[in-house]
C-alpha cells in the first residue's frame, strides 16, 4: 500500500467582482485571492484492494461519491488511465465548511496534487484544466499564492506575495449563505459594491499594506449583510481592534480582518471567540514552488 500526504490551504478573497452572467449559465468573475495558513490535512492510501472511500473528521462533510475529493480522484484516474487498486482518502478539516474559503475545492486540489506527484501524468496547466472539471475554485487552489482570477476563476495571473507582517483574523458565524441564491439575487439587484480591482493590484505591486486594506471589497457582501446583521457587527469589532480592512470572503459566511499588528490581531480574536464558535488566526502563504506563471 502506498500512502500520500498533502495539505490543502484555505483561500480568501481580497476582492470579488461579478461582471455578468454567461451564456453557459456561469458568471464572469474578477477576483484577487490569497492562500492562507489555515489548512486541511489529507492522507491518500493507494492499493488498498478495497472499494474507494472518503472519510472526514466532520460529520457534515459528505463521505461518498458526492465529495469533491472523490470526484477529483475519479477525474484524475480516468484522465490518466490509472487504477490505484483501491483508494482511501482521509480528510482532517481545519478550514470552516460553507464559509467562502474554498475548503472543499482545496481538498480536491490536494488530491489532484498528490496523485500527480505519484503518477506524474500532467503538467501544472493540464492539472488545472482537469481541476476545472471538478469545480470552479479548484484551478486557483492548485495555483495558490496571490493571484488575479478571471472567467469562472480559471484564468489566473500570478501576483506578488503580500507584504510581510500581515495577519488575518477569520470568523465563521453560525449561518451559511446559499451561493446559487446569492448569484440569483445579484442578477436581479445588480452589483452595488464593485471592487476597484486596479487599485488593489497597484497596492499589491507597491506592497502598500494600508492601501491593500482600504481596497478590500466583495460584491456579495451587501446582500449577505442585509440578510445577516452579524456581518456588519463583526466587521465593526475587527475595525475597532485596529484592522486596516475587514470583509466577507466568497459568498460567506467567513468575515476576515487584516491586521498589521499580530498583537492586535490576537486581541481581536480573543474578544470574538466569545461571540463565535470558530475564530482563527492566519497568515498569507507564498506561491507554491511547483506552480509557475501562465
Amino acid at each position: 500500500m502506498i500512502v500520500l500526504h498533502e495539505t490543502a490551504p484555505g483561500k480568501l478573497n481580497l476582492t470579488l467582482d461579478v461582471l455578468g452572467q454567461r451564456p453557459d449559465g456561469y458568471h464572469d468573475l474578477e477576483m484577487v485571492m490569497v492562500s492562507v495558513s489555515l489548512c486541511d490535512s489529507l492522507t491518500l492510501e493507494l492499493g488498498t484492494g478495497e472499494p474507494w472511500s472518503v472519510t472526514c473528521d466532520r460529520s457534515e462533510i459528505p463521505d461518498g461519491p458526492e465529495n469533491l475529493c472523490w470526484k477529483a480522484a475519479r477525474a484524475y484516474c480516468d484522465a490518466a488511465g490509472v487504477d490505484p487498486d483501491g483508494l482511501r482518502i482521509r480528510v482532517k478539516k481545519h478550514i470552516p465548511a460553507q464559509a467562502g474559503m474554498a475548503g472543499g475545492s482545496s481538498d480536491a486540489a490536494a488530491v489532484l496534487r498528490a496523485l500527480n506527484r505519484h503518477y506524474g501524468r500532467f503538467s501544472d496547466e493540464e492539472l488545472r484544466a482537469l481541476g476545472l472539471r471538478v469545480g470552479s475554485d479548484v484551478p486557483y487552489c492548485l495555483f495558490g499564492g496571490v493571484a488575479l482570477a478571471r472567467g469562472r476563476g480559471e484564468l489566473l495571473t500570478r501576483l506578488p506575495d503580500l507584504p510581510k507582517e500581515l495577519y488575518f483574523v477569520l470568523i465563521k458565524p453560525e449561518f451559511s449563505a446559499s451561493t446559487p441564491a446569492l448569484f440569483r439575487a445579484l442578477d436581479t439587484a445588480g452589483v452595488t459594491a464593485r471592487p476597484d480591482t486596479a487599485a488593489m493590484l497597484s497596492a499589491i505591486q507597491q506592497q502598500d499594506r494600508n492601501a491593500i486594506g482600504a481596497n478590500l471589497q466583495n460584491a456579495f457582501e451587501p446582500l449577505v449583510a442585509a440578510q445577516y446583521p452579524q456581518v456588519k457587527a463583526l466587521r465593526q469589532i475587527l475595525l475597532a481592534h485596529g484592522a486596516i480592512g475587514a470583509r466577507l470572503t466568497g459568498t460567506g459566511s467567513v468575515i476576515f480582518g487584516l491586521f498589521c499588528s499580530k498583537l492586535r490581531a490576537f486581541s481581536a480574536a480573543l474578544e470574538l471567540e466569545e461571540l463565535c464558535p470558530q475564530v482563527h488566526l492566519a497568515e498569507a502563504l507564498p506561491a507554491p514552488p511547483c506552480v509557475h506563471p501562465l
